[in-house]
């Protein structure tokens, strides 16, 4: 039986990631700078950076597969060059070793926010498009979008590498807050939600998990699979929120200017004075205007990907935050149903 290797796999949807392997009964390794609040008993565990190229040559000895999903998420770090570090050097030593080692096959794992057309796309469909880093809105996605040239560059010279590229993952199970479910929090806790009024993607974690799996047994080389589901306007996310939850909340939508100039201070409030992460950062909210309605037909058609509606992990999400904080919603949490799904 293939050992499979699966970097970050402590992290939200590494830990999804590795209960779909071991439900095909596959054995998995996971190399992480930190161990999981659970550990499997059958998953070795590897402590280790993907900046350490000795931790990665090891962990990858005798693997068939690697999925790569460490990164360092999020649009705010003290100091930026922590961004190109783990997410752009760490995948250069990552494919480096993998390639050398041989591996049959890479899954790279990327995302949606460095697909947004921020430069002229010349009628190539943005999820088909791998636009330049330098047309990015900000270091993140800068240092996503190099990993992902270097990843593109790997299977263009003949590496078996596949890419996979989840949207805005939620779920239950997400104790370090992720991004999505940090903004889902944020918002829960606010009686009156000044926001921008932007495209939001959500998916069940599980399904992107699912999509991975998917991707790495059925995809092409060289290919990108969007793994999305529900795309709906934030201020229709938290008119459902507030429904769930049984809170009377007052959505009032920012124009994208004033957002942008607000994060902006916020930012360098959080750079010179408190070096704690803002509230917003100028680069979520370019990222936020220039988002889209990106395709999961790719996936659905060449892989079978088939994500469930997001109403329902949206109300476990939702119940999750409320009960860690101690809390409980004050009325019935309330079915509402989407009309509006991603193509």
């Amino acid at each position: 039986m293939a050992l499979v290797l699966v970097t970050g796999g402590s992290g939200f949807i590494g830990h999804h990631l590795v209960e779909a392997l071991r439900s095909r009964e596959q054995r998995v390794r996971v190399l992480d700078v930190r161990p999981p609040a659970a550990p499997c008993a059958d998953v070795d565990y590897v402590t280790g950076s993907v900046l350490d190229g000795a931790a990665v040559d090891a962990a990858l000895a005798g693997v068939d597969q690697v999925y790569h999903l460490a990164g360092l998420p999020g649009m705010w770090v003290a100091n930026k060059q922590d961004f190109h570090d783990v997410n752009c050097r760490g995948t250069e030593i990552v494919l480096a070793a993998a390639m050398k080692r041989g591996v049959s096959r890479f899954l790279h794992c990327s995302t949606e926010s460095i697909l947004f057309p921020y430069a002229s796309l010349n009628g190539v469909a943005a999820e088909e498009a791998l636009q330049p880093a330098d047309a990015m809105p900000g270091a993140y996605t800068r240092s996503k979008s190099l990993a992902e040239h270097h990843a593109a560059k790997a299977a263009a010279s003949g590496f078996p590498l596949v890419i996979g590229t989840p949207t805005m993952p939620i779920g239950a199970a997400d104790h370090n807050l992720t991004p999505p479910t940090a903004m889902l929090w944020y918002f829960l806790q606010k009686k009156v939600q000044p926001h921008l009024d932007f495209l939001v993607n959500l998916v069940d974690v599980r399904d992107v998990a699912t999509g991975l799996v998917l991707t790495m047994e059925r995809g092409r080389i060289g290919e990108r699979y969007i793994l999305g589901g529900d795309c709906v306007p934030l201020g229709r996310i938290l008119r459902m929120m507030s429904a769930m939850s049984g809170r009377r909340q007052f959505p009032i939508v920012v124009p994208g200017r004033i957002a942008e100039l607000s994060a902006i201070m916020l930012e360098f409030i959080s750079d010179h004075v408190t070096r704690r992460p803002p509230n917003g950062t100028a680069e979520g909210v370019r990222i936020a205007l220039a988002a889209s309605d990106l395709s999961i037909g790719k996936a659905r058609n060449e892989l079978g990907y088939a994500p469930r509606p997001i109403e329902p992990v949206l109300r476990e999400t939702i119940t999750h935050l409320l009960a860690r904080n101690g809390q409980q919603p004050t009325g019935a949490i309330k079915h509402h149903a989407l009309s509006s799904r991603a193509s």
